[in-house]
């Protein structure tokens, strides 16, 4: 049986083009989350007026890899110290939060920010959500496998490829053979 969990780290080209690699991932699909306007488009998210995050839903097989093993790749694929923004992306859109689907999440999530931020208590502190479930909205078709079908294009190439290879490299062991 599959399981489900919500990540934004910011855009959702580069989280689902991350999780897509991971073993045991079965399905990523980007979408919307955590605002208040009912079946948002892009561009209404990226007027930052809707409250909605870019997030991504992803399907798993808890027996290949676990929601803390998620997580980990989470918080390591994007900075989560940084408050509505990645990068150049700026805005409440881009945030980092975590849309827990079950309450065991959302103890496990929680818990997993309290502990990174104890373990560098002078440091830059986590500034993640994390959220109850809430409705996930799908994305338009054109965001679906962006990365895949635009490599060549500069965001991806500027953006999405480093943080691939940073994937890539501390987190081999987790990554699909074909990944």
């Amino acid at each position: 049986m599959t399981q489900t969990a919500i990540f934004g780290g910011g855009c959702f080209w580069c989280t689902e083009a991350v999780f897509k690699m991971i073993k045991g991932v079965i399905a990523v699909e980007p979408g919307y989350a955590a605002g208040r306007t009912e079946n948002p488009t892009y561009l209404q998210v990226c007027s930052g007026e809707t409250g909605h995050a870019e997030v991504i839903k992803i399907e798993y097989d808890p027996t290949l890899v676990s929601f803390h093993t998620l997580l980990t790749v989470f918080f390591a694929s994007h900075d989560p110290t940084t408050l509505n923004r990645q990068g150049n992306d700026i805005g409440t859109q881009y945030r980092s939060i975590i849309v827990a689907e079950t309450e065991e999440q959302e103890k496990e999530a929680k818990q997993f920010v309290t502990d990174l931020n104890n373990s560098n208590p002078n440091g830059s502190q986590i500034t993640t959500e994390v959220v109850p479930k809430t409705t996930f909205y799908e994305a338009e078709q054109s965001h679906k496998d962006y990365y895949e079908r635009n490599k060549t294009q500069g965001y991806c190439q500027v953006v999405i490829n480093p943080k691939l290879e940073k994937v890539q490299k501390e987190f081999a062991a987790l990554l699909k053979a074909n990944g």
